[in-house]
């Protein structure tokens, strides 16, 4: 009589809230919010919703905790700490975060949401952590440091944001047209508008097509800095 060898059982990683973070982060990025539910989850996971709520209490917690840890990577991966200067420390956090904000299209919405109904939690000190750090770097008086970290921060998010929110409309208004097409045409309904109501915007149209929107983004944390420290000089 033959025998059949029993297969041994595949260990399965232990269920953890760093497990159940990322598995939410691939679900977000895949379906969006309205489809991250403790039950695509738990399919994800191959477990019970049940076993989730052992570690998350709940859609709010598990959205902060998801956030906070694309975050994380974005402020920590870049080479912020190893920046020959403070200038260079805030341009990595700055592109590590416009970055991420591209790659997870949830993300911005979800920044604005923590940091306006969260600032307490983690997200907002964890920003304000590494773009302060090289600001107390460039020898801004304390005095200044939250104006000055304050105003970094706000351009960061807010053209970060914006960048990823015209990508996605482009994407989602006309799948059929690239980028370069999409500028064009903004640029060409530039041109047409009247020239006695809008003579500086037709005046810049043109600059409108192909702009490369990294460079555009250095650009404004350029001002920034330029006048950062044209109010408060460096001393060595």
């Amino acid at each position: 009589m033959a025998t059949r060898t029993r297969r041994p059982e595949r260990r399965q990683e232990p269920l953890s809230p760093e497990r159940i973070v990322g598995a939410a982060v691939e679900l977000l990025d895949a379906v969006g919010e309205d489809g991250l539910t403790f039950r695509a989850l738990a399919e994800r996971l191959a477990t019970g919703p049940g076993a989730i709520y052992w570690h998350v209490r709940g859609k709010t917690e598990l959205l902060a905790a998801a956030t906070d840890a694309v975050v994380a990577a974005a402020v920590t991966s870049g080479p912020a700490e190893s920046a020959d200067s403070p200038q260079d420390g805030i341009r990595a956090v700055a592109l590590g975060l416009f970055d991420a904000i591209e790659e997870h299209p949830w993300l911005a919405a979800q920044l604005a949401t923590q940091l306006s109904r969260s600032p307490w939690g983690t997200v907002a000190p964890r920003i304000f952590e590494s773009i302060g750090r090289q600001v107390r770097a460039l020898g801004v008086p304390e005095g200044s440091w939250f104006t000055a970290t304050s105003a970094l921060m706000h351009y960061i998010l807010g053209a970060a944001g914006q960048n990823a929110a015209n990508t996605a409309s482009a994407g989602t208004a006309r799948p059929d047209v690239d980028r370069a097409e999409f500028l064009d045409a903004v640029s060409a309904a530039w041109e047409e508008l009247d020239p006695d109501d809008y003579p500086f915007t037709r005046a810049v149209a043109k600059q409108v097509r192909g702009h490369d929107d990294r460079e555009q983004f250095l650009a404004g944390i350029a001002l920034i800095l330029a006048g950062i420290t044209a109010i408060h000089p460096l001393t060595t």
